[in-house]
């Protein structure tokens, strides 16, 4: 089936899944018929027979819990998650990037952002693209020295940003401030969902934890569950960004034992690829600020003591999406090496949720990561809007080395954290069951093949030095 099929498919509310020995995507429609019967290796045998979670499950589960078991894994969350767990406490989704409205150059604006999203393969600009844009048109007039023009566009970027900041805040109160059963439903959804990639045993390497979004949905969800989170930030009262990248970690040490600290468990690190809502460029200095979660307004909290008068103007939320001149720049230039560093290494699984594949400046990093042949990418979504993953996918050389998941069922975060991601708690309970069956039905067969060469019956269930 080509991507415009593909697309329809998922737009009814189908699904499409690649895990596992598949060789290309299987579509299923709304009703669980597979549509591409000819490319499936594990078709059902009854032409009647529907794919239900059941199926989806045993082809799934034991997928990722193997690839959630890998050297190096990461999760890169793009605004899917916040639509989502939006969506399940308060019936709508979060922040939109729609365009916005200059009162100054607004049609050059409009012209120069359209161009730059068709230069990152978009069909439209977005209120990042138009944020980038009048950025440098303001450089631009002030080098010009036309300092009347630049006032004026100047107030309309600060009353923009502003705005774009308080519905940032505005989606979070929406979460925070909402039904107290739907909330806790969508906090324990965001739980759940955290810990299956964070529980990972002190022996592994840490989880890295990426994100495109302003929000602090993801620091909200691991404060909630008990998940340690490091990032570049160091202090308390208004932590500082550094570009050192010591190899800090937690350990404690165990009861009556000296000198032998172990890792803690539930640690991970955290990188905000396109800045957050609560970073202050302070001088040449980032910080960030204490803004409450869902907080009404950002302003009051930009008038404290040694801020030096910072306005939004300062908030970093605005990197470029199109170019690398951001990302070029302090500290963006941070953020993505830690997110190339962290992912082009061999035996390195990458999981995206709800990331649309718009930004180029990541996908490059991903094409190179898909370079190296231990490394995995599994693409999760609950369907695909701008065309952006299907294109990515169709154009990538390394399909093996991909797994898909996306439509309505399978991109539901509901869906899969009661269904197909692995457990959220570290699995050695559940490794010393299989060990102890796969003794005893050893142990079984055995007897099995004694009793009937002898026509002796035999204990079903015998015990072993395991027990």
């Amino acid at each position: 089936m080509n991507e415009k099929e593909i697309k329809a498919v998922l737009k009814n509310g189908g699904n499409v899944i690649k895990t596992r020995d598949d060789r290309k995507l299987i579509v299923i429609d709304q009703d669980g018929k597979i549509l591409n019967t000819e490319d499936c290796s594990w078709c059902l045998d009854d032409e009647n027979s529907v794919v239900n979670n059941n199926v989806f499950r045993s082809r799934i589960e034991p997928w990722l819990t193997s690839l959630f078991q890998s050297e190096h894994l990461s999760i890169l969350c793009g605004s899917g998650i916040t639509n989502a767990i939006s969506f399940l406490a308060r019936g709508n989704t979060g922040t939109t990037m729609d365009e916005t409205t200059f009162s100054s150059y607004q049609d050059e604006i409009k012209f120069a952002s359209q161009e730059s999203a068709k230069a990152s393969g978009r069909e439209k600009g977005n209120i990042e693209d138009q944020i980038r844009v009048a950025n440098d048109l303001l450089r631009g007039l002030k080098i010009l020295q036309e300092n009347d023009k630049a006032t004026k566009l100047e107030q309309d970027l600060n009353s923009i940003i502003s705005n774009f900041a308080n519905s940032i805040l505005n989606s979070e109160n929406g979460i925070a401030a909402s039904e107290e059963d739907k909330r806790e439903n969508a906090y324990r959804v965001l739980v759940n969902f955290l810990l299956s990639f964070a529980s990972r045993t002190g022996n592994k390497e840490r989880l890295n934890i990426f994100t495109t979004n302003y929000d602090r949905l993801i620091e909200v969800g691991a404060e909630l569950a008990g998940i340690h989170l490091m990032d570049r930030f160091v202090g308390t009262m208004m932590p500082i960004f550094r570009s050192s990248r010591l190899n800090l970690d937690i350990h404690y040490n165990p009861p009556g034992i000296r000198g032998e600290p172990r890792y803690l468990e539930g640690v991970a690190r955290l990188t905000k690829l396109h800045g957050s809502v609560d970073w202050v460029q302070n001088g040449g200095e980032i910080r960030r600020i204490g803004l409450p979660f869902g907080a009404n307004s950002i302003a009051p909290y930009l008038q404290a003591p040694g801020l030096y008068g910072a306005d939004v103007l300062q908030l970093m939320i605005y990197p470029n999406s199109a170019k690398d001149r951001e990302t070029a720049e302090y500290p963006y230039v941070e953020l993505f090496r830690d997110f190339a560093a962290s992912i082009c290494r061999p035996n390195s699984t990458l999981v995206t949720y709800g990331y649309g594949f718009a930004d180029e400046h990541i996908n490059r990093v991903i094409y190179d990561m898909l370079t190296i042949p231990s490394t995995h990418l599994v693409i999760i979504s609950y369907d695909d809007p701008i065309g952006r993953i299907l294109k990515f996918y169709s154009e990538s050389a390394h399909k093996a080395q991909m797994s898909i998941l996306m439509g309505r069922n399978l991109g539901d975060i509901t869906n899969l954290t009661n269904d197909y991601l692995p457990k959220s708690a570290i699995d050695r309970a559940t490794i010393r069951m299989a060990e102890l069956l796969q003794h005893r039905m050893g142990a079984t067969s055995s007897l099995d093949k004694q009793a009937t060469a002898t026509q002796v019956p035999i204990i079903a269930d015998v015990p072993t030095s395991e027990e």
